[in-house]
């Protein structure tokens, strides 16, 4: 049969992908990963005891996740039977155990591998429970998303979570160089562009082989640039789930760069969001929040600034809107920083839960009625407004109340150092008043 495949200048099979012609043959030649596979990394310890337990891979794609599962089952003598949970159900799932359980029968083990495992549901994540415990399978899970979040804590008891890590340069260059060695030649690209390229995959080893083997394609006399790279291979759009771990990990860099006054980096981590597709409102409405929580009375303007840009996003739209959350952001992380009023507010809800039924002292209370002025509603209450400098001293807090809390301490940062001037001031005529 070859020969009739051979004599029409057809192949047997179908070429290959660079990828997976590449694709490492033992755990030893896997990339960027040696913090699980070398010296007391835990894929290392297990392959030293020769005892491997069900594990889950998080890491991003493109990084060894299904060839470390494969590997193990090869290294560990298992058989190796994947799935993919974006293709399969509970019918596949009773399936694959009962395969599982029939190897088992005849002295042979199972390496079930299910890749995506966190697009099955709880009930579906509850199945592998029995057959892990029983040692009918040894699971391999691997997923893109936080288990911490996406796995049941039940499966996550019974296996252990290795987070994988995206591929530096070095080692990306490493692939780039065993392409070469694969195809007998070098990628026709500058220095230059050798390195844009690296960047372009992003992490992601997988997707830089397919680039390189694009680029062997096109099989040019003269070697790429860097303008030559944007003519030939599309820019991937930015891994962002805008609903997942990906989304909450960007908005905490964004606050954080924020809140420690770092303009440049508030900045990139925006923009990343908003090249990912982050609805613009939902930033609007974080940008609202920070100005509140991290900057409050130390720039009193800062809250105008951030509605204005969400109001200037409402009549814009984008891109044009863009631009006035990123003036809001900048003003954020350039303004002096306070969370005295958010950390007062959060005092002061404590004790009013402590204290909720606590009258007002009855000086401060009206008397519209007869009744209530008998029983000395408003007795001795004093209008500031016609006290020398504007205050009286009095007390506002319930009677009952032993001590008077501070809640409100303003910092010594921006527009705060003045009030906190004022009011140790007001806070001494107070106390000297309590006194007398």
């Amino acid at each position: 049969m070859s020969s009739l495949f051979e004599a029409a200048g057809l192949e047997n099979e179908a070429p290959r992908p660079l990828a997976d012609r590449l694709r490492p043959r033992s755990l030893d030649e896997v990339v960027g990963q040696d913090h699980l596979l070398k010296g007391e990394g835990p894929i290392a310890r297990m392959r030293k005891q020769k005892r491997f337990a069900s594990i889950v891979l998080w890491g991003p794609p493109g990084v060894g996740k299904t060839t470390i599962a494969r590997l193990l089952a090869d290294e560990s003598g298992l058989e190796f039977e994947p799935m993919s949970a974006v293709f399969s159900g509970v019918a596949d799932l009773k399936k694959a155990f009962e395969r599982a359980r029939a190897r088992r029968q005849a002295g042979r083990g199972t390496l079930l591998f299910v890749d995506e495992i966190h697009r099955f549901n709880r009930a579906q994540q509850d199945g592998f429970l029995p057959v892990v415990e029983e040692g009918v399978i040894t699971l391999v899970g691997a997923t893109t998303e936080n288990p911490s979040f996406e796995l049941n804590a039940a499966l996550l008891s019974r296996a252990q979570v290795l987070v994988l890590k995206r591929l530096e340069a070095d080692r990306l260059e490493l692939l780039v160089q065993r392409a070469e060695a694969e195809l007998g030649r070098e990628l026709p690209a500058t220095s230059d562009a050798r390195t844009a390229l690296l960047e372009l995959a992003n992490g992601d080893g997988r997707y830089l082989l397919n680039l390189v083997e694009e680029l062997f394609a096109l099989d040019r006399d003269e070697p790429l640039t860097p303008a030559d790279l944007s003519t030939y291979l599309q820019r991937r759009a930015p891994v962002y789930d805008r609903d997942r771990d990906e989304h909450y990990n960007l908005i905490s860099a964004l606050h954080k760069s924020v809140r420690g006054s770092d303009p440049d980096a508030a900045l990139y981590w925006l923009a990343r969001m908003l090249e990912g597709g982050e609805d613009p409102l939902f930033l609007a409405r974080r940008i609202v929040r920070m100005a509140n929580e991290d900057i409050g009375l130390a720039d009193p303007t800062a809250i105008h600034a951030a509605l204005a840009a969400k109001e200037t996003y409402d009549f814009l739209g984008s891109p044009e809107g863009e631009l006035a959350l990123a003036q809001a952001v900048v003003h954020l992380a350039c303004a002096p920083k306070s969370n005295a009023v958010y950390s007062a507010y959060k005092a002061a809800r404590k004790a009013a839960s402590e204290t909720g039924s606590l009258a007002p002292p009855k000086h401060i209370l009206n008397a519209p009625t007869r009744l209530m002025r008998d029983e000395g509603y408003g007795d001795g209450y004093e209008y500031d407004h016609n006290v020398e400098g504007g205050i009286s001293g009095q007390d506002y807090f319930p009677d009952t109340m032993k001590d008077r809390p501070v809640f409100y301490e303003p910092t010594d940062r921006g527009r705060e150092a003045a009030i906190g001037e004022r009011l140790a001031n007001w806070r001494k005529l107070r106390e000297q008043r309590r006194r007398k």
